[in-house]
């Protein structure tokens, strides 16, 4: 595959930089051989590769591989210097929000690299994540790289509000904001283990429609001259008290 012009080509580069590609072809496109070697260990869809000449790579029988010349390469990869590895993957089919205690609901957090990194954090300690609205592409390429291919072992699941608020209710589970409010509790006091945290975006917060519908509101303690935390950092502060 030496022109620039193939179809696949172009689709890799819709697939890399448009969400609404990514829905409507049910695929999304990642780059790396360490993300390649993560997808063909872990992920089930795995669909399509394509490599630089020269470059090596495991790839099962059963996916479609090709390729390309290193300039044909560095013409589609986001990458400033391509590490000679693109590959398709299919798109996981929308799984039904269940509720469960322990887990992590993410609003607003729009920062490919900060969901990331909350995925990556969430997947080694074993924590569920459920996205909120708001949220930015989990398959896009510069959330996939954050998240090391977190996407590759387990899936965030995708609701609304409404419909978590209601199911939480109905399993008896509480559900708590992170939010800077004197009445917040101190999260070391609550057991996290329990309820349902939600993690709001840096920029804007927990929205206010969750902020007054939900059972609670946690603080993580922090010295007066600081206003505020990551959102991944304060994420990880969540996550690692919820297994304490």
């Amino acid at each position: 595959m030496t022109s620039r012009k193939n179809p696949l080509l172009q689709q890799v580069k819709k697939l890399l930089s448009s969400r609404k590609a990514r829905e409507e072809a049910g695929l999304f496109a990642a780059d790396g051989v360490k993300l390649l070697a993560e997808a063909v260990r872990w992920y089930p869809g795995l669909d399509t590769v394509i490599l630089s000449d020269g470059v090596e790579a495991e790839v099962p029988e059963s996916v479609r591989l090709f390729r390309v010349p290193e300039d044909v390469m560095a013409s589609i990869s986001p990458m400033e210097s391509p590490q000679g590895a693109l590959f398709l993957c299919r798109l996981p089919e929308r799984k039904t929000y269940v509720p469960q205690p322990g887990c992590l609901l993410l609003d607003g957090i729009q920062d490919p690299g900060n969901l990331g990194t909350i995925l990556r954090t969430a997947d080694a300690l074993d924590i569920p994540v459920t996205l909120l609205e708001g949220c930015a592409d989990p398959y896009g390429p510069k959330t996939v790289r954050a998240g090391m291919g977190a996407v590759f072992r387990t899936q965030p699941v995708k609701a609304d509000w409404a419909e978590v608020k209601t199911a939480c209710a109905e399993a008896q589970i509480p559900v708590a904001v992170t939010a800077l409010s004197r009445r917040a509790k101190d999260l070391r006091q609550a057991n996290l283990r329990s309820m349902a945290v939600v993690i709001g975006s840096e920029g804007q917060g927990v929205r206010r429609e969750i902020l007054e519908s939900a059972d609670g509101e946690l603080i993580i303690p922090m010295n007066k001259r600081c206003e505020s935390l990551n959102a991944a950092v304060a994420a990880a502060i969540v996550m690692w008290q919820m297994k304490q």
